[in-house]
């Protein structure tokens, strides 16, 4: 368990490995897309447990790849964990 303040980060070198960590970040920050204007309000779910530290993932730079060719697939996403209680896993 991640206490309070704790922060996350997690490299990623595949499109599937980094689409689950997006979704798993997005669902818990609270970023999801919302619904249709039109559609009655949804409930809120539990508070959001984590925080995003930056917007989208961190690439390398062009340097970085040039140093290190392997480098070009890799993606940074990372999120601090907050107060709120830890989401409950659906079984």
């Amino acid at each position: 368990m991640l206490k309070a303040g704790g922060r996350l980060a997690v490299v990623t070198f595949h499109s599937l490995e980094d689409r689950i960590v997006k979704a798993f970040l997005a669902e818990r920050s609270g970023k999801t897309r919302g619904v249709s204007r039109h559609a009655p309000p949804a409930q809120m779910g539990p508070a959001p447990s984590f925080e995003l530290l930056f917007n989208g993932p961190k690439v390398a730079s062009d340097a970085e790849t040039a140093a290190n060719p392997r480098a070009r697939s890799a993606k940074l996403r990372a999120a601090t964990r907050t107060d709120a209680a830890a989401w409950r896993v659906a079984a």
